[in-house]
């Protein structure tokens, strides 16, 4: 089953370290060796990464697959 991707900038979090609002900014990937930059939300301050749920069984999941398939 496929869920709808929630884009970063529609996400409205805090971050659990620093209490700062996310924003929307580029973060590096990495998987099986191979490195992806990607637009996530993130914390301005210590640069945690959300990665949603939907994001994660979705789109994310679908590279994954495809990376083990080669």
């Amino acid at each position: 089953m496929k869920s709808q991707y929630t884009h970063p900038q529609d996400v409205e979090w805090k971050c659990a370290r620093c209490n700062q609002k996310l924003v929307v900014g580029q973060a590096r990937v990495e998987y099986l060796g191979n490195r992806f930059t990607t637009e996530l939300a993130k914390c301005p301050n210590c640069g945690l990464v959300l990665v949603s749920e939907e994001l994660a069984l979705g789109k994310m999941a679908e590279v994954e697959q495809m990376l083990e398939d080669k």
